[in-house]
């Protein structure tokens, strides 16, 4: 149904994630729209906040029967397939002095979607003749609605994932170990799953076609305990364990060690980073010893850093 109406923009204001505005509409012709009958409403002008469109739904005789007696307003988003959280204060200009009333304040941000497009104050207010009096002039209305519109879903803080610190505590914990490793008079429970899974050689070991499947404890005769421990650690939490502690030489023989069980084990991922690692501290002095070690286990990065040591010399 046509009306008289205007909408009307004040004091927007805009920042990356949320549009505020306040927007009027005038409903001319007050007393003609009474009667329109429950459920119908006048609709104004479509205005833009934060992208989206969006307009009011004026019913004067009351959104449904139990709001009968009542004026009722909505907000209606009208964007096809658009996701906003709205807050709204719903006024009415009173028109002697054009002072904004505050008949609603909104108590929550409310999700607007495409399941639900509209909210709003089925109770505005009474249609009696005392607040028609004070809130009508020239049988003109003015219903302002103040709307803050943030975008997208809200943001809720994640914490960073703690999976690998979790797995570590689950290698030193030996909680559900089903082997163990026994590494020159030191032993190591592991998880023969997760093994499996890192590693194609413990794969075949405990179920591949020939596999042991009651093996409960493995000897390791080629491996010292602390380069076993520091295997161990890389296969559970895919990280090369701390060498703080240890000077250049026996870290460069730890690293040494473990990308030989890395080779052996098909630990591609770890045989990689032992290479970066022994690349970065190649030296006159060791490039002879790095560069066998490179044709035995096939390392190409780490063979080429020998050879353009060796260039060098």
């Amino acid at each position: 149904m046509a009306a008289s109406q205007s909408s009307i923009s004040r004091v927007p204001s805009r920042c990356t994630e949320t549009a505020q505005a306040t927007v009027a509409f005038e409903i001319a012709g007050y007393s003609l729209h009474k009667g329109l009958g429950r459920g119908k409403y006048l609709r104004s002008p479509v205005f833009s906040i934060g992208g989206y469109d969006w307009c009011i739904q004026y019913y004067p005789d009351g959104k449904n029967e139990d709001y009968e007696g009542y004026v009722s307003v909505f907000l209606e988003l009208l964007t096809k397939n658009a996701e906003a959280t709205v807050h709204y204060d719903w006024m009415v200009v009173e028109p002697v002095r054009g002072e904004s009333i505050a008949l609603h304040y909104g108590k929550e941000p409310l999700p607007f979607n495409s399941q639900k497009s509209f909210w709003g104050i089925p109770k505005f207010f009474k249609t009696t003749v005392e607040n028609e009096s004070f809130f009508l002039r020239n049988d003109c209305l003015v219903i302002e609605c103040e709307v803050s519109v943030t975008k997208g879903t809200i943001e809720v803080p994640v914490p960073p994932s703690d999976l690998l610190d979790n797995l570590a505590t689950l290698l030193e914990g030996k909680k559900g170990a089903d082997v163990t490793f026994k590494v020159q008079g030191e032993v190591f429970p592991a998880h023969k799953n997760l093994l499996a899974m890192r590693s194609a050689v413990f794969d075949a070991k405990f179920y591949g076609p020939m596999a042991d499947k009651g093996a409960q404890d493995i000897t390791i005769d080629e491996m010292q305990p602390a380069v076993f421990k520091a295997f161990l650690h890389f296969i559970y939490t895919d990280t090369m364990p701390s060498m703080d502690d240890l000077d250049d030489d026996d870290k460069r023989e730890m690293v040494k060690h473990l990308l030989v069980a890395a080779d052996k084990y098909a630990m591609a991922r770890m045989k990689r980073i032992c290479e970066g690692m022994l690349c970065e501290c190649l030296d006159v002095e060791t490039v002879a010893t790095i560069l066998a070690l490179a044709d035995q286990h096939h390392c190409s990065n780490l063979n080429l850093c020998s050879l353009r040591i060796e260039w060098m010399m």
